[in-house]
């Protein structure tokens, strides 16, 4: 998976929830084929904007608390967090146009 950075249970509340801009959270796992799909569009995406929005991704399988506690029940799940919260959440693959229509306020 591209350039997006990995992110832990351990880092999340430093990395996402105390970050001064927003973080886009991308939840996947190894088995999903959808993840697979969306992993190169988030990372066109984030190589355009990636300075307006903090791109991470976390596997599911290996970190299970942040997943359980934000009820990602379902992947791939993209949450935007904003000031410690969750502003927008995104559930299941897009193409990239309908993803830059969704991010719109986050990367205008």
């Amino acid at each position: 998976m591209g350039n997006i950075e990995a992110v832990s249970d351990a880092e999340f509340a430093s990395q996402v929830l105390q970050s001064d801009k927003p973080v886009l959270v991308d939840f996947w796992a190894e088995w999903c084929g959808p993840c697979k799909q969306v992993a190169p569009i988030l990372d066109e995406i984030a190589g355009a904007h990636g300075d307006k929005i903090t791109f991470l991704k976390m596997n599911v399988d290996e970190n299970p608390v942040t997943p359980s506690s934000y009820r990602v029940t379902g992947i791939p799940t993209i949450n935007i967090y904003q000031g410690g919260e969750v502003v927008k959440s995104i559930v299941g693959a897009r193409p990239k146009a309908a993803l830059l229509n969704e991010l719109a306020d986050f990367i205008a």
